[in-house]
Parts: C-alpha cells; sequence; structure tokens
C-alpha cells in the first residue's frame, strides 16, 4: 500500500480561521492514524492578500496545537521547496503549463477585462462567466507574434464543452457536472503566477499527495481539478472534502462572530487543548459518547470516513462547557500561573492567590470568567439585603441580624483565621445555639462577600481576607440590616 501523505497549505492572509484549523487537524489526523507523513506548504501566490508575519501566526498556531508537521519549509524531506512562491521562482508551474500547451490541453489567452465582462451567460438559472475560448482559435504564429510583441497574457486550460466530468468524494460519494459548466480556468495569471488552483494541483502531485483534505467549497472546483491530473496522466488523490461551519444561526462561520479563529479563542481564555478537541467534533464524532480526546486519542479514533455531511454548529457555549472540563483536569501549578493575570484585574491587595486560584479552578469555564468570581475579596459590593433571605436555608433579614450578632463575638475572640480552626469555632457556637450549619453560615457568607454566588464558604473567604477585614465586613452588615 502507498504510504499515506496529507498536506496543510494555508494562505498567510491573517489569523487561522477556525475552519482552516479543523482542515489542518482532519488532514493531521487521517496521515497520522495510518502513520503516514504530514506536509506543511505555505500557499502565498496570491500577493494582495499576503499579510506580513502571518506565516509567523501560522507556525506558531501549528505548535500550540500540536499539529507538527513532518515536511515543510524548515523540514526538507526532499519534496522542497514547501513555500509556492520559491517554487514559482524556480519555473516550476510555469514549466508545467507550457507542458499542457504542447499537448494541446491549455492556450495562451490575450483577452483584457472589458471582453471577459462581456462574456456572462446564464447557466442553470445562474449568471456565470463562461469564457467563449476565442483565443483558442489563434494561430500559433499570431500567439507567438502577440508572445514576442510582450502582450499581457494568461494561459488557459482548455476545458471540454460537452458530456459529463464525474469525480469521487469520500464524504459525498459521486458527483456528476455538467462539462458546459466548467470554464476554461485560467493556470498562469498575467503576473505569471501561478492560480491556486493550478498550484493546488501541481504541487499535490510533486509532493506525493495521497488524501486532499478541504472544505467543501471546494467541491466545485474538483471537477476541474481531475482534468488537469488527467490531461498530465497523473493519479488522482483521495478526496476528502470537509461540511461548512457555521454559527448558532445557521450562517457561516465569519469574523463577525468574534470567534472565527484559533488565536480569538485563545485571547477569550480557551485553552489549545479544548479547541482542538472541540474542532474535531465539528463534522465528525466517534462511535460511542465520548467527548473528551486529547490529540493522541483523537488520533487513534479518528476515521474519516465517518465525517458528516451535514454543516457543522459552532456552539460556543458547548466549547464553555468543554473548556471548563480541561481546566479542571489542568495541573494546579500551571492553572495558577495561567490565572494569576486575570486575579491580579480586580485584586491589588496581597492575597493568597494561589489559594484563590485552588477555589475558582473547577469553577470557570474560561478564564476570563475570574475576576467577576473573586472581585469580592477586594471590597465588598453593593447588595441588596434581601440576599439574606434563603428559604432552604430558613433565613431572612431578622434573624440574620440576630445570628450575626451572636457570631461577631466568636469571631472577635477567634486568633487563628485559617478555615479549620475558625470552621471548628463556629461548628462548636452553631452546637451551642441549636442552630442548623446554613443558618448561620448563609448570612456570614452574605456579610463578608455581598454575592449570591461564591467560589467558597464563608471560612475560607475569612481565611484570605484575614480578621481585621472580616470583623468589618460583618459590622458593616450587622448595620446594613439595622438600617432596614
Amino acid at each position: 500500500m502507498t504510504k499515506i501523505r496529507t498536506r496543510f497549505a494555508p494562505s498567510p492572509t491573517g489569523r487561522m480561521h477556525v475552519g482552516n484549523l479543523r482542515t489542518a487537524l482532519y488532514a493531521y489526523l487521517i496521515t497520522k492514524h495510518e502513520g503516514g507523513d504530514f506536509i506543511l506548504r505555505i500557499e502565498d501566490t496570491d500577493q494582495e492578500r499576503y499579510v506580513e508575519g502571518a506565516v509567523d501566526i501560522i507556525y506558531r498556531t501549528m505548535e500550540k496545537t500540536g499539529l507538527l508537521h513532518d515536511e515543510g519549509p524548515d523540514k526538507d524531506g526532499g519534496y522542497g521547496p514547501y513555500v509556492q512562491s520559491e517554487r514559482q521562482a524556480q519555473g516550476i508551474y510555469l514549466k508545467y503549463a507550457k507542458q499542457l500547451v504542447d499537448q494541446g490541453d491549455a492556450y495562451y489567452c490575450f483577452c483584457q477585462k472589458e471582453e471577459l465582462e462581456s462574456m456572462k451567460r446564464v447557466v442553470a438559472g445562474k449568471e456565470i462567466s463562461i469564457y467563449d475560448k476565442r483565443c483558442l482559435k489563434l494561430s500559433k504564429e499570431e500567439v507567438q507574434r502577440r508572445l514576442d510583441a510582450g502582450e499581457p497574457h494568461v494561459i488557459r486550460f482548455n476545458m471540454p464543452t460537452e458530456g459529463t466530468t464525474t469525480f469521487h468524494d469520500v464524504i459525498y460519494g459521486d458527483i456528476t457536472v455538467n462539462n458546459e459548466e466548467l470554464e476554461d480556468l485560467i493556470l498562469i495569471k498575467s503576473d505569471g503566477y501561478p492560480t491556486y488552483n493550478f498550484a493546488n494541483v501541481v504541487d499535490d502531485h510533486l509532493m506525493g499527495i495521497t488524501h486532499v483534505v478541504r472544505g467543501n467549497e471546494y467541491l466545485s472546483s474538483s471537477p476541474k481539478y481531475n482534468r488537469i491530473y488527467e490531461a498530465f496522466g497523473w493519479e488522482i488523490p483521495t478526496y476528502v472534502h470537509c461540511p461548512l461551519i457555521t454559527d448558532e444561526t445557521h450562517a457561516k462561520l465569519s469574523k463577525r462572530s468574534g470567534h472565527s479563529s484559533y488565536e480569538d479563542l485563545l485571547d477569550q481564555g480557551f485553552v489549545s487543548e479544548a479547541i482542538v478537541n472541540y474542532v474535531a467534533l465539528l463534522g465528525w464524532s466517534p462511535a460511542d459518547n465520548n467527548e473528551i480526546f486529547s490529540l493522541q486519542e483523537l488520533v487513534e479514533k479518528f476515521d474519516y470516513h465517518h465525517i458528516n455531511k451535514s454543516p457543522a454548529v459552532f456552539d460556543i457555549n458547548k466549547l464553555r462547557w468543554m473548556n471548563g472540563e480541561y481546566i479542571k483536569k489542568m495541573d494546579p501549578d500551571v492553572f495558577y500561573e495561567k490565572a494569576l493575570p486575570y486575579m491580579k484585574q480586580v485584586l491589588t491587595k496581597d492575597f493568597n492567590f494561589k489559594k484563590i486560584a485552588g477555589m475558582v479552578q473547577t469553577r470557570i469555564e474560561t478564564f476570563p470568567d475570574i475576576p467577576a468570581l473573586i472581585d469580592f475579596f477586594e471590597a465588598v459590593p453593593e447588595y441588596d439585603a434581601s440576599m439574606y433571605c434563603h428559604k432552604k436555608m430558613k433565613t431572612n433579614e431578622e434573624t440574620s441580624l440576630t445570628v450575626l450578632k451572636e457570631a461577631l463575638p466568636v469571631l472577635e475572640a477567634q486568633e487563628d483565621y485559617t478555615n479549620d480552626p475558625l470552621f471548628a469555632s463556629l461548628s462548636e457556637f452553631v452546637k451551642e445555639k441549636g442552630y442548623k450549619n446554613g443558618y448561620v453560615m448563609w448570612p456570614l457568607r452574605t456579610a463578608v462577600s455581598g454575592k449570591q454566588m461564591t467560589p467558597a464558604g464563608a471560612t475560607e473567604i475569612m481565611e484570605i481576607i484575614g480578621k481585621e477585614e472580616t470583623l468589618r465586613r460583618v459590622n458593616a452588615a450587622i448595620e446594613k440590616l439595622e438600617n432596614l
């Protein structure tokens, strides 16, 4: 059997879109599942869209996600160069385009923009531009004369105009198109650069790519690719076209969604492992109901034959849940380092940040959740006295005032303000009074936090803020309730 070789061929045009990341991931999983090679190729022939620094983003993203390539611009496996502009400079694409011209499968076209505009027509209810092959009729002598004169030109592929073309995709099966819909696509542009489509075919063949993984927006281009493969007598690779990714409204995922790129998601506090895990499920699902996978587990379980046809919905809430699961399992020291900048956004005093991190690790889904969860340590926010009412604890403003006044001497007498001794003293108080635990702890937690929900109980909060601040907050709560 031929060794599987897949490639990820991004264009350096900015941050890596979630769809591109999924393409890279699926290409990686397909080849690694079978022990094949994963190739990185930079497709920078579209100079107008080139963004400075975008190649660095590609490398950084691949490294962070663990999608490490076996061959690429920095790892020559004998198929280089792996950057299309460098391949173009070597004349690779022009050489193969001229071969097609010599075979009669391609031709020089000198038509300018105005002429091309006049060729639009309606096919299958859609207005499309189908080139009418007028330059195909030029004699060899006329072509050579115009080339020698330096006239601007392109090289076009000569598509058939009758019959049909059928191609096979692993996900979508056999697809047939009418040849009258196949435009004589441009192979070499007037600036001497190859088009995206032509460079793809040439490079995939020369690099021995066996499986081409890409988004289903390229389905319509596949019959054109196949015609080029057949003209050269090259073997056609296995096509794996992935379904569209949409947002929650079923619109195509876009920059406006705010989470369309890998780095957008990192900026929003998602961890790389969770992003990769979630992106793997955008169009594929395992045989069992498990949804949490490491990259190695994905390699072992991934079967590209089970990729879905229907669009995949990017559900940010599902990703948040998954991210929370990864955060829960994170090494506490690693979590602390990642959480510290978020804690310091709202806490300026000399708190035990490591202990606070331990409180919030199992209670957040993304790191930006942290500030709103812990800001009360810095200062009690304004809160309504109705928070002291809790039906289950059987507390209200009046009972809470009584409890706080009774518990205050216990808190004043307590010297050791670490959690366990504090809890023991208050438990003894509860026992002496014949109260239930929540009857006392609810008003105390409300007094020292001013929040309905906190990442820790009353005595854990008291340990963080210390004795002096605890007494100040409890006295302030008593005053608040007395003034009702």
